[in-house]
């Protein structure tokens, strides 16, 4: 079990994303909590509220890619094999409809081969509510530490 996985496990959900924002101060700015991690799959919320909003009224997009690279990391983070390391190579996204609420991000890599090395297409979704309102593939390149 990763480290950061166990850390999850042991401190809890709230103190985890504390944590996280302490660590990687950039991801303080959408003020996300962590609700599930757990190899092959995270789930992080954030709240509609001033701070990320755009012009319109909506969730901007860079919070939701912000949200998106948080969760693929941590899952990659969590994911990868012991003795590996990781860093994100890209990213293309879609918007799919107004986020116009609070935002719920899911990285899924359950399909993804964890054991590998190279580039790995994690797929990462947003919704509002059950509503879809953007879709990620970020590529992680995992290689020995």
């Amino acid at each position: 079990m990763s480290q950061t996985l166990q850390l999850f496990q042991t401190v809890g959900a709230a103190q985890f994303s504390a944590m996280v924002q302490q660590m990687a101060p950039y991801f303080a700015s959408i003020d996300p909590l962590f609700v599930e991690l757990r190899a092959g799959y995270a789930e992080v919320t954030f709240a509609k509220r001033r701070e990320v909003l755009n012009h319109i009224g909506t969730v901007h997009a860079i919070a939701l890619c912000n949200a998106a690279e948080l969760a693929a990391g941590t899952m990659t983070e969590a994911s990868i094999a012991k003795g590996c390391r990781w860093i994100p190579k890209g990213m293309t996204v879609e918007y799919l409809a107004k986020a116009d609420g609070d935002i719920r991000v899911v990285a899924d890599g359950s399909a993804l081969d964890w054991n590998s090395q190279g580039d790995l297409q994690v797929p990462v979704m947003a919704y509002v509510g059950d509503k879809p309102v953007f879709r990620a593939q970020i590529n992680m390149y995992v290689s020995q530490a």
